[in-house]
């Protein structure tokens, strides 16, 4: 998979900053009052997720959840996605072609290395950008900002098969 471009992710959040569901919902809804149903689809894909390391298209994961017989169709797993998305329970990056791939990440404020050859996918930590962005905000006059950051590269691996 190629990623060229980034897709903002979390509205209304400081970037991609995660959040996971945990504990036991109240009358089918996730804790925390985000009016997420759970469902049997919402949870297939959860689960799917949670094994996996690298960002997925959503025909990749249905692809996989078909064959491990979940009878989930392809727009639902979109609406989920996006759905998870705009709650804050995945990120998004846009590959180079356009679409969309989908990845749990970790509960922290944190941003991406990512492979533009294999697709490989890095958390960082990046406080010097934090407070960059922070300071740049400030000396035009916004509050309450909010960024997401990926850069983008060619990882070892893939350097050391290009040689």
């Amino acid at each position: 998979m190629s990623t060229t471009g980034v897709e903002g992710r979390r509205p209304g959040g400081s970037g991609v900053e995660g959040r996971r569901p945990g504990g036991s919902g109240v009358e089918g809804r996730r804790p925390g009052g985000s009016g997420v149903r759970a469902t049997r689809q919402r949870a297939a894909i959860s689960a799917l997720l949670e094994n996996l390391d690298e960002f997925r298209s959503a025909q990749e994961l249905h692809d996989e959840l078909r064959r491990r017989g979940e009878g989930i169709g392809l727009t639902t797993v979109y609406r989920t996605l996006q759905s998870m998305a705009s709650n804050g329970l995945v990120d998004t990056l846009r590959t180079d072609t356009g679409e969309s791939v989908y990845r749990r990440c970790s509960e922290h404020h944190h941003h991406h290395l990512v492979c533009r050859a294999c697709g490989s996918t890095v958390e960082i930590q990046g406080g010097h950008v934090e407070a960059w962005a922070a300071e740049v905000a400030r000396e035009h006059g916004f509050s309450d900002v909010s960024h997401t950051i990926e850069i983008f590269g060619i990882c070892g691996d893939c350097a050391d098969k290009s040689s």
